[in-house]
C-alpha cells in the first residue's frame, strides 16, 4: 500500500463509500437513458459517407442520385440554381428517394437532405423560425 492509498484510507469514511456506490448507480442509469433507441435503423460501419452538393445545373442531380443509390446521404444546397431548375432537381431527387425507400427533408433555405433507407434521420429542423 502506497502513501497515497494510506492517506486516502485515513480520510475516507463510510459515508464516502455509500456515496461512491450511489454515484455508480446514477451513472449507469444516466448512461442507459442516454443510449440511443435506434429501433429499426440499421447500424452502419465507420465508412458511411455523406456527400455535399452545390449544383449549378439540373444535370448534376443525376450524380446526387448515383450517390444515394450507393447508400450515401446527400446535402444539396440549391441556392446557385434558378428557381425553375431547383424545383426540377427537387422533383427528380424526390423520385430517386422514393424508389430507394429513403427520405428527403428541407434543412434550410434552399438546402435539402436526402438519405437512403439505410441511414436513419432523427429530429427535424425548423426552417420557418417558429420552432415548430
Amino acid at each position: 500500500m502506497g502513501f497515497m492509498d494510506k492517506l486516502k484510507d485515513t480520510f475516507t469514511t463510510a459515508d464516502d463509500e455509500v456515496e461512491m456506490e450511489l454515484d455508480e448507480t446514477e451513472a449507469k442509469a444516466l448512461s442507459d437513458y442516454e443510449e440511443p433507441q435506434n429501433k429499426g435503423v440499421q447500424k452502419l460501419s465507420g465508412n458511411t459517407k455523406m456527400v455535399l452538393f452545390e449544383p449549378r445545373s439540373f444535370e448534376e442531380a443525376e450524380e446526387v442520385g448515383r450517390h444515394l443509390k450507393e447508400k450515401r446521404a446527400a446535402v444539396i444546397n440549391l441556392h446557385r440554381l434558378q428557381r425553375e431548375y431547383a424545383q426540377r432537381t427537387i422533383d427528380f431527387l424526390t423520385g430517386v428517394v422514393f424508389a430507394l425507400d429513403g427520405s428527403i427533408q428541407k434543412i434550410g433555405h434552399n438546402v435539402i437532405l436526402c438519405t437512403p433507407s439505410s441511414i436513419g434521420v432523427h429530429g427535424e429542423i425548423s426552417v420557418d423560425g417558429t420552432g415548430e
